[in-house]
C-alpha cells in the first residue's frame, strides 16, 4: 500500500467581495463619514471577550495540510504595510466535521484590505512570499484555546495542498 503523501495544486485568485462571499467578507477603505452598511464588517463577537493584536509571521512556504475553523466568533485579519498574502479557505458547514475537499478555495489578498471570516469558515493561513508580515487580527481572547478545531488532511487522506 502506498502511503506517500499526495500532492495537490490549488490555484491562487485574486479575492473580491463576490468570490469571497461564501466564505465571509472583504473590507476595503472607505470615506471618513461613510456610515454602516452591508459592505462593512457584520461581527460576531458576542461570545466571548474580544481580542484585537498584531502578529508577526515569518514566511513558511505555500504549503499546508492543516485547515482550522472557529465555531464562536467571526475573525479578521489583515496585513500591515500594504503587504498582499494568501489564505486557504473552506466554507462553514455545521452539521459536518470536516472541510469538503472540492470547496477549498485560495484568495490573494492586497495589503489594503481585511477579511472577516464567518462563523465556521475553515481557513490555512495566512501565507505570503515576503521574508514576515505583521497581521492585525481580531478574533475573542480564548479563541485559540477553546475554539480551534483542525483537520488534518495528511492523516485522514495523505494529502497535502501547495498555493500556485
Amino acid at each position: 500500500m502506498n502511503t506517500s503523501p499526495t500532492l495537490q495544486q490549488l490555484k491562487v485568485e485574486l479575492i473580491t467581495p463576490e468570490n469571497f462571499q461564501r466564505y465571509g467578507q472583504v473590507i476595503f477603505p472607505s470615506g471618513e463619514r461613510k456610515t454602516f452598511d452591508a459592505e462593512e464588517a457584520h461581527l460576531n463577537l458576542q461570545n466571548g471577550i474580544p481580542r484585537f493584536y498584531i502578529m508577526r509571521l515569518h514566511n513558511k512556504g505555500r504549503k499546508f495540510h492543516k485547515i482550522t475553523r472557529h465555531e464562536q466568533c467571526t475573525q479578521c485579519l489583515g496585513s500591515l504595510e500594504g503587504k498582499d498574502w494568501l489564505i486557504a479557505v473552506c466554507p462553514p458547514d455545521h452539521d459536518i466535521n470536516e472541510p469538503r475537499l472540492d470547496e477549498i478555495a485560495v484568495f490573494r489578498i492586497p495589503g489594503d484590505c481585511f477579511i472577516k471570516l464567518e462563523v465556521g469558515t475553515w481557513h490555512a493561513g495566512p501565507y505570503f512570499d515576503h521574508e514576515f508580515v505583521d497581521f492585525y487580527n481580531l478574533e475573542l481572547s480564548d479563541t485559540n484555546v477553546v475554539d480551534h478545531f483542525t483537520h488534518d488532511f495528511m492523516k485522514s487522506h495523505q494529502l497535502e495542498f501547495e498555493m500556485v
